[in-house]
This record gives C-alpha cells, structure tokens and sequence, in this order.
C-alpha cells in the first residue's frame, strides 16, 4: 500500500506571511516612497512648479526633522534594549535653555558651554538608567518622572522666561560661530540636518559593526541569554539612556542654534516624534531587533508628511491624527508578523 502524501508542516510560513513580513522590514522606506508621491500628486502649484519638489520647500522639510531625527537615533538604541525614554524632548528643552543662558547670562565661551551641556544630557540620560537598572523601576515610570524634571530644571535655569540669543563679541552674546547652525549650505542645504546626517551615519556603524551594538541587540533580544554570555547587562542598559541624553544634548544645542532663543517649553511632544519615526522605521517594540536606516527614513517620512499637509491646508489636529494612525498601522504590522511568526522568547 502506498504511503500517504506528506502535509506540509504547519509551522512554514505561507508565501503570504513572507510577503507580509517583508514589507514590514522595509516598511519605512516604502512609506517614505508613498509619501513622496502623494506629495508630488497633491502639492499645490505655483508658476506652473510644484511647490512640495522646490528646493526651499525640500530644506524645510529637512531641516524640520533634523532636531527628532536626532532623538530618534538615540531612541533607537534603547527601544532595540527593550526600554523607553519619554523625557527626551524635555531634556532638549532644558539643554536649550542652558546653552542661552550660559552663553548670554554667565558670558561663557563656546567650548565651555557645549561641553557643560552635553555632559549635562549625557549624566541625566545616565542616571535615569541607572535608577531603573539598579532599582527595577520601569522605564516607562523612570523617565516619565524625568520628564517632569527637566521641565522643572528648565523653568528655574530660565526664571521661566523666553532668553533670545544674540551674537556678537563681549558679555551678553553668544560667539558667531554658533550662529552657523541656523544657516544654510550653499544657501540650501541646512548645517542642522548636516549634524543629524554625520551622527546618523556614527549611530548606523556603531549599531551594524561594532561589538556594543550586537551587545546591545543581544540584551534586547534576551537578557537572561545575554547575562549568561557574559555581556554586563546592567551597563548595557544604563549606557543606552546615557546615548539618549547625549542624543537630546546635541539636538537641544542644534534647537538653539536654529532659533536662536531658548525657552522652557523647547522641545514638547518631541518624544512623541522620535518614538513614532523608531516604530515606523520597524525597530521591534519588544526589543532585540532595529534599523537605524529604518529610523531615518521614517523621521523623512514624518517630516514630509507633516508638510504635504500643511501645504494643503490641513488643520493641525487632522496632522496629528494622521500621523497617531501611522503609528498604530505600523505597530500593529509588526506585532501581527511576530504573532504569526511565532514568539521572540
């Protein structure tokens, strides 16, 4: 008697899942292609060009994202470490107000007052991670609280007023050097997105090719495993807060620089953004697995279509609305093609 045909084994993925799965790997770059397109399709024009394609309009769009797309790299590393950090946004804001008030109301030079405030970032980024680390508080909690902080230690550094920033030689200004992060290469191309483009490519080589990010990836992904392989979780973690600190340093500076103000209000919702540009750049939620490629372009995807909508008159709540709707799609993509695939741990 002949045997019976074999079935195919229930645990193989349908052509359908892999399909799937794969647009979800690439799910950033395929909605920033969307999104250009739609913006190409429905921008307005002016004298017979289309006004999304011009090259001001470009340097806008680039320039918009280049302060959350520099939390979004930092943010990348900690969600790959299955963690999360709320308080970035607010530590822009606090790192903003103190470079103003370093530079205009203490006389600072420009190397002082950088270097004060990244190391401020770095240690605020730091100690959050330690807390959580050491006292098993979620991280959710911990840089909620920090959040709260920030905007404290931003109201009394400023005496809560608006510090604008002039330039110029002698007390009360800031260098003229400073001045060059509002400016535009060639009178196009934005030095704020320059300095996101540069800490981009460090971000992707120091994730992809160095052993702290396979470390950082292998806590995120296990963290029982990643102990008993010898990695120092511990430090792992608190080091990925301190990159976020360091990431909301440099984008405070940058925020300064453009505008040249600092205010206690900076940078509110912005850890919104940069959390939104990570999940839909397809970073897992649950950790262990990210791109930083995925990043960038999902903070471009964000940018442009903020500014499809705002070229078409769309109101501000329809923005946000699109944009919390992006979010969900692209988490739940992620956690359907997890939940097929079978479990992480």
């Amino acid at each position: 008697m002949s045997a019976a045909p074999s079935s195919p084994s229930t645990g193989a993925p349908r052509p359908s899942q892999n399909v799937l799965a794969y647009l979800v790997r690439f799910q950033s770059l395929l909605g920033l292609i969307l999104v250009v397109g739609a913006g190409i399709l429905f921008s307005p024009h002016r004298h017979g060009h289309i006004l999304f394609l011009a090259p001001d309009n470009v340097a806008n769009i680039i320039r918009s994202v280049s302060e959350t797309g520099i939390l979004a790299l930092g943010m990348t590393f900690v969600i790959i470490a299955a963690g999360i950090d709320l308080s970035v946004g607010a530590v822009l804001g606090l790192c903003s107000v103190l470079t103003a008030t370093l530079f205009i109301n203490e006389g600072w030079g420009l190397v002082s007052t950088l270097s004060v405030v990244v190391v401020t970032g770095v240690v605020f980024g730091a100690v959050q991670g330690l807390i959580s680390t050491r006292f098993r508080i979620q991280a959710f909690i911990v840089t909620l609280a920090g959040l709260q902080v920030a905007r404290g230690l931003s109201l009394i550094a400023s005496n809560n007023a608006f510090i604008n920033i002039t330039y110029g030689a002698g007390p009360g200004n800031a260098p003229a050097a400073f001045g060059i992060l509002g400016t535009r290469i060639g009178g196009v191309f934005p030095v704020a997105t320059l300095v996101f483009l540069v800490l981009a490519v460090i971000a992707a080589l120091v994730l992809n090719n160095t052993r702290y990010g396979r470390y950082v990836v292998a806590v995120g992904g296990n963290e029982k495993a990643a102990r008993l392989s010898g990695i120092p979780v511990s430090t792992i973690r608190i080091s990925v807060y301190a990159l976020t600190g360091f990431a909301s340093a440099i984008a405070g500076i940058v925020h300064a620089g453009q505008f040249s103000f600092g205010s206690p209000n900076d940078g509110t919702g912005y850890e919104l953004n940069a959390i939104a540009a990570v999940v839909i750049g397809g970073t897992d939620l649950f950790g262990g697995s990210g791109s930083m490629i995925g990043t960038i372009a999902g903070a471009i995807m964000l940018g442009a279509l903020a500014n499809i909508l705002q070229l078409n008159d769309v109101s501000a709540a329809m923005q946000l609305l699109a944009t919390g709707a992006i979010i969900v799609i692209a988490a739940a993509l992620q956690t359907y093609v997890v939940g097929r695939g079978g479990a992480k741990r």
